[in-house]
């Protein structure tokens, strides 16, 4: 449960990536449904790159957590 939303994150990113390669796929073969996978797409790297930012905030701040707290133990 550890690296869960970079794991998650990584594979949202390249699900929407090839979600938006597909879309364009179908563009340039002038299929007219392929909004859905362009949007999809968007969407999917979207959450994907807040799950790996969200993730690598959460490591930064958990490491100056466990800093400090080894500091405060110091002190004592």
């Amino acid at each position: 449960m550890r690296n869960i939303y970079m794991r998650r994150g990584i594979w949202l990113i390249l699900i929407g990536i090839a979600l938006n390669l597909l879309g364009y796929y179908l563009m340039g073969e002038e299929i007219y449904k392929y909004g859905w996978a362009m949007v999809s797409g968007t969407i999917a790297f979207g959450v994907g790159f807040l799950s790996v930012i969200y993730s690598l905030i959460r490591k930064m701040d958990r490491r100056a957590i466990m800093k400090e707290r080894a500091e405060d133990a110091e002190e004592e």
